[in-house]
C-alpha cells in the first residue's frame, strides 16, 4: 500500500493485540533475518526465535508464547503466520487492470462494465462472467463457460466449453481447465477415443497454479470444492472430486475417478492412482504413491527414508530377502510348535 500503514491501523483492520508504539509506520513485510527499517516481520516457527533478538525490522508479529521475547513494537496473535499473510495482502494489493474490453480481444458474449478483458482474449458464445472479473492477455474462454464475480485469470489460461468457475477464483498463467480426460477403449489392439462429455465445476475461493491441468469428466463432472488450493504443474484426471479446503503442492498427480475428502493435503510429487477414496483430513507426504483407499484421517507416507547410497543398496538387498526370511520364520515356528507339543506329551 503506498505510504504504508501504522501498526494501530493494521490492528484496527485485522484484530490482534498491539504492544508498544502503535504509530510505527510499516511499508513492507520481510523475514526476521533480512527485514529492514520500515518493514514488519513475523515469528511463526520456534526454531527462528533466536533471530527475533537481532532483527532490524521496525515491528514484528508474534504468537502469545513469544510476546515477551522482544521489546520491538509488536502485534500478538495466536496464528502469527496467517496474520502475516493478511498484512502482506494489505501492503501489497493486486495490481489494477483497466476495465472494459481491449480492442484486440474477441468477445462473443455480453460482459459487465466492471470486467477487464485484456489483449488478445477470446470469449466464446453463451459465456456468463460476474462483476469485477479480470482476464489477462491471451486468456481463452470456451462457449457456455461461467465465471464467478471477482475471479482473476492470468495470461494464457484456457477454460474449455461449459466449465464452471466459482467466485473469487485465482487461476495462474497457463492453466488448462476442462481439456479431455485420458479416456480410451481398446479394440483389436488399437485405442478408441471415448468422448468426454462431463464438465469441470470449480467452487468459490479456489486457487489454481501455473500450468496445472484439470480434465473434464467422462460422463459426470470433475469437481473442485470451495477453498481448494492447487500448486503449479498439477494434473487432476477426469471425474475426480476434491473436497473443500484441500491443498496440493507442486507436481502432484491425481488419476481419474479419485475422491478426496475435505481439508486433505498432498505433498509435492505425491501420486494417487485412480478410483480411490481418501477420507477427510488425510495428509499424504511428499513423493508418496497412494495405491489403496485411505479411509481414516492422519498422515500417510510410502517413500523410503533418504540415506547414503551405499547404505541404501545394503538395505535394498535385505528387503529383497524379506519374503524368503518370512518363509523361514514360518517354518521355524512350525518346528517350534511341534517340539512344544512333544514336550507337553512327555511331561
Amino acid at each position: 500500500m503506498p505510504g504504508g500503514l501504522r501498526l494501530d491501523e493494521i490492528v484496527s483492520r485485522l484484530g490482534g493485540e498491539l504492544r508498544g508504539d502503535g504509530s510505527v509506520l510499516v511499508t513492507q513485510v520481510g523475514t526476521l533475518a533480512t527485514a529492514r527499517k520500515g518493514e514488519i516481520s513475523f515469528l511463526a516457527n520456534p526454531k527462528y526465535r533466536k533471530q527475533l533478538a537481532g532483527t532490524n525490522a521496525s515491528a514484528v508479529i508474534v504468537p502469545p508464547s513469544s510476546a515477551d521475547d522482544t521489546d520491538l513494537p509488536r502485534i500478538v496473535h495466536a496464528n502469527s503466520y496467517a496474520y502475516y499473510a493478511r498484512v502482506a495482502a494489505l501492503l501489497n494489493p493486486a495490481p489494477k487492470r483497466p476495465q472494459g474490453i481491449h480492442a484486440s480481444a474477441v468477445v462473443h458474449s455480453k460482459v459487465p462494465d466492471s470486467v477487464s478483458v485484456g489483449e488478445r482474449v477470446v470469449v466464446g458464445h453463451g459465456v456468463t462472467i460476474g462483476e469485477g472479473v479480470i482476464l489477462y492477455p491471451g486468456v481463452v474462454i470456451g462457449d457456455g463457460v461461467s465465471i464467478g464475480a471477482g475471479s482473476v485469470l492470468y495470461p494464457n489460461v484456457v477454460i474449455y466449453r461449459d466449465c464452471v468457475i466459482g467466485a473469487r477464483a485465482v487461476i495462474q498463467a497457463g492453466a488448462v481447465i476442462g481439456s479431455d480426460g485420458f479416456g480410451f477403449a481398446k479394440e483389436d489392439g488399437r485405442w478408441l477415443k471415448i468422448p468426454q462429455i462431463g464438465r469441470v465445476v470449480i467452487g468459490d475461493d479456489v486457487e489454481i497454479g501455473a500450468n496445472t491441468s484439470i480434465d473434464r469428466g467422462a460422463l459426470e463432472d470433475t469437481i473442485i470444492g470451495n477453498g481448494v488450493k492447487l500448486d503449479n504443474q498439477i494434473q487432476i484426471g477426469h471425474n475426480c472430486q476434491i473436497g473443500e479446503n484441500s491443498a496440493m503442492a507442486g507436481c502432484v498427480g491425481i488419476a481419474g475417478s479419485t475422491k478426496i475428502g475435505a481439508r486433505c493435503t498432498v505433498g509435492g510429487a505425491g501420486m494417487i492412482i485412480g478410483h480411490l477414496e481418501l477420507a477427510d483430513d488425510v495428509h499424504v507426504s511428499a513423493g508418496t504413491m497412494v495405491t489403496k483407499n485411505l479411509l481414516s484421517p492422519g498422515q500417510y507416507t510410502s517413500i523410503y527414508p533418504l540415506e547414503a547410497h551405499a547404505d541404501w543398496l545394503h538395505n535394498a538387498a535385505q528387503i529383497k530377502r524379506l519374503s524368503k526370511l518370512a518363509e523361514r520364520v514360518s517354518q521355524l515356528e512350525k518346528i517350534l510348535e511341534k517340539k512344544l507339543e512333544e514336550m507337553e506329551k512327555t511331561n
